[in-house]
Parts: structure tokens; C-alpha cells; sequence
């Protein structure tokens, strides 16, 4: 055989394999739906129901404490 033939039929399985992938899209792109997508009729509503709580822990020094307790109108 020739250099010729002989590529020309190392060539035929991958364009088999190239026709039989293009066949295979070309069958999924006809048998695909059609997709739409529309806005809501309705605004779309969102609850929240969000419960906070803060706890404030504080220390004194003992000496910041006794001031406080003697002269209650500083704060």
C-alpha cells in the first residue's frame, strides 16, 4: 500500500467518530425544549421574623466601684 492509502484509512475511524458526535448534537439540539423566563406576576415577598438580643457584661475594678457608689450622680 501506499503512504496515501494508508493514511486515508487511519483517517476513517476519527471521521466516523467526528460524525457520530456531530449527529449526536445535532439530535440533542433538536429534541431539546424551549426555555422561557419570566418575571412574577407578584412582587416576591420575604419575611423576616429576626429576634436580637444583646447582653452587656461589665467588671468594675474595686476601685472604680467604690467611687461610683460614692458619688452616684457622676453618671
Amino acid at each position: 500500500m501506499t503512504e496515501t492509502g494508508l493514511k486515508k484509512l487511519e483517517q476513517r475511524p476519527i471521521l466516523r467518530r467526528m460524525t457520530r458526535t456531530i449527529a449526536i448534537i445535532g439530535l440533542t439540539a433538536a429534541l431539546s425544549g424551549c426555555i422561557n423566563v419570566s418575571a412574577p406576576d407578584k412582587p416576591i415577598e420575604i419575611n423576616l421574623n429576626i429576634n436580637v438580643t444583646q447582653e452587656v457584661v461589665y467588671r468594675l475594678d474595686g476601685e472604680a466601684k467604690s467611687l461610683i457608689q460614692q458619688n452616684p450622680g457622676i453618671f
